[in-house]
Formats: structure tokens, sequence, C-alpha cells
């Protein structure tokens, strides 16, 4: 796998992922981001907490988005969700989703492993956030990189 966040995902691919978070989100009032760097020079969870902030992802009315970090080099993604979820869902809540990712990662597939995590995040979401026609895209769509 090259080092370069550009090489990690073409821009066709990238477009998928926009498309498949503007999906997801059409099931959910919960907000999803992906957010990609190089390393996470350290503690990923933490990293992924840092960017969730650095993101102002924690805005959301509802405290409702999920933040899927991916941490290119280190091989490690980080999947982080609000207050608002981690109050009203189990400690396995993610783990479906991680698998999900973990499986086409490991075959080197990041985008299917992306696209297919975002929307299983939106159906998991959709259970204890359905969508509603107040609903507005509070954060935007586009995949942020580090």
């Amino acid at each position: 796998m090259s080092n370069k966040i550009e090489d990690f995902l073409t821009t066709d691919e990238e477009q998928e992922i926009v498309e498949a978070i503007r999906l997801a989100e059409l099931n959910t009032s919960g907000e999803i981001r992906v957010h990609i760097e190089k390393t996470s020079n350290g503690d990923a969870t933490e990293r992924a907490l840092e960017v969730f902030h650095l993101l102002k992802m924690e805005n959301t009315k509802r405290q409702n988005a999920v933040l899927i970090y991916v941490a290119v080099n280190d091989k490690t993604f980080v999947i982080y969700g609000d207050e608002g979820i981690n109050k009203v869902v189990s400690n396995t809540f993610w783990d479906s989703t991680k698998d999900t990712i973990q499986s086409h990662f490991k075959t080197g597939n990041f985008k299917l492993g992306l696209v297919e995590g975002i929307l299983k995040s939106g159906e998991q979401l959709k259970k204890h956030f359905p969508y509603s026609n107040l609903d507005t895209n509070e954060l935007t769509n586009e995949i942020s990189k580090g």
C-alpha cells in the first residue's frame, strides 16, 4: 500500500463514499463523516476524538454524529460516535460495522469497506435516530483529510 493518502482512494472512489454517506443519511437524523490521514501519531481512538472536535462534529442537535477515522499507514480505523448515540446503544453497537469494514480492509478493498461500513452505520442509526422531515444535513458529506 502506498504511503500517500491520495493513493488510498481514487477520486471516483471518494465520490462513491460521499454518495454512500448521502444515502445512509436519508434513513437517519444521524450524521456520518469519514476522515483519512497517514498516521494517528499514537493512540488512534484519542486521535479520532481530536478529529471529531476539530471537525466540530459535536455540534449536531441530537449529538448523533459518527466519525469513521482511518489512519492509512497504521492500518487502523476507529468508529467514533457522539454522546447522544452512546447513551442509547449497547457497547457492541458498532461491532458489525467494524467487522464489515475490517473484512474489506484486510483484502485491500478500502472503498468497499468504507461504503459498506457507512451504509451499515446508517442502518444501525436508523433504529435509534430515524429520519424526520425536519432534519437538515448538519455536517458536510465530504471526506476530510489530515
